[in-house]
């Protein structure tokens, strides 16, 4: 198979030594699995490039039409392969083969495929909000899945190793997440598995369901954390009507929507990023700051 690496992909790899390696050893990796596993081209995949994996359309050995997906190192998606192998397609794409020596993948392929933000921001909150329930399981001990404490405290020593003292930046704003990134994991009241990036770009129409997850990066904890993605990538509404958003999709999943708030205003004002001084995160933070 002809190896074709998307211009986000492997500008993203060169922030990274081990990423740098990844994208060296990705020829030989792909040539191992499409001897392990039969794998012949097909058909382009429509949509947009990866950013942190590489995917192909292929066929398997049996005819079936599937997509090979090999992940870059990645703290947050590490676990994908066994967040997949529990939701067992419920309501996850499948899984059909696995590889975790090389990170790889080969899933079932969705068709037509089309992304769910080709329908409106409401029609989006139901759909997502209904996957999520379907989504949020608890694993039965032991297993293998990371609190999201591990996830938070990554991001805040992130964040503190990014910030110039020297930027222009609401310290006080910023100290007000990072507490709640440690507080908010301990207070939940129940905890779940989680998707934790799922957004109307991470959701799929196909044939054996109407919509399917896909790209799931699985953390157990608080299930109101799980509304953060979608109500971030839904910024203009969010920033208008912060208190309608929040406690429409809040009502929709069944969460509680003072943490979905929380939630949502800790990773808007303290979640690591590449430019401190654009303040378009910190003035969201500022709308939906919580009262008093």
């Amino acid at each position: 198979m002809k190896l074709k690496i998307s211009t986000s992909l492997a500008a993203n790899c060169l922030t990274d030594p081990d990423r740098a390696a990844w994208l060296n050893r990705l020829p030989d990796a792909l040539r191992r699995l499409e001897h392990q596993w039969a794998l012949t081209p097909d058909a382009p995949l429509d949509g947009e490039e990866p950013t942190c994996s590489y995917v192909t359309a292929v066929r398997a050995a049996n005819g079936t039409r599937a997509v090979l997906k090999i992940a870059m190192p990645h703290m947050e998606g590490e676990q994908e392969i066994q967040g997949l192998r529990f939701w067992d397609g419920d309501p996850t794409v499948r899984l059909l083969e696995f590889d975790d020596e090389l990170g790889a993948m080969l899933l079932e392929r969705c068709n037509p495929g089309t992304p769910l933000r080709a329908l409106a921001e409401d029609d989006q909150d139901i759909v997502i909000s209904g996957l999520l329930r379907r989504l949020w399981r608890q694993p039965l001990k032991p297993h293998p899945f990371r609190p999201l404490s591990t996830l938070t405290k990554y991001w805040a020593d992130e964040t503190l190793s990014q910030i110039d003292q020297g930027q222009d930046i609401d310290m006080g704003l910023v100290r007000e997440g990072l507490q709640l990134f440690e507080e908010l994991p301990c207070s939940a009241t129940r905890t779940v598995l989680l998707a934790t990036d799922l957004h109307a770009g991470n959701v799929v129409r196909a044939e054996r369901e109407p919509w399917l997850v896909v790209d799931p990066k699985p953390f157990v904890g608080d299930p109101a954390y799980d509304a953060t993605q979608h109500l971030l990538n839904c910024r203009a509404r969010l920033r208008s009507h912060p208190d309608t958003a929040i406690r429409s999709f809040a009502d929709l999943a069944g969460i509680e929507s003072e943490r979905v708030r929380l939630w949502t205003f800790a990773r808007a004002a303290a979640e690591p990023r590449d430019d401190w001084s654009n303040d378009n995160l910190a003035s969201l933070a500022r709308a939906i700051a919580p009262q008093g």
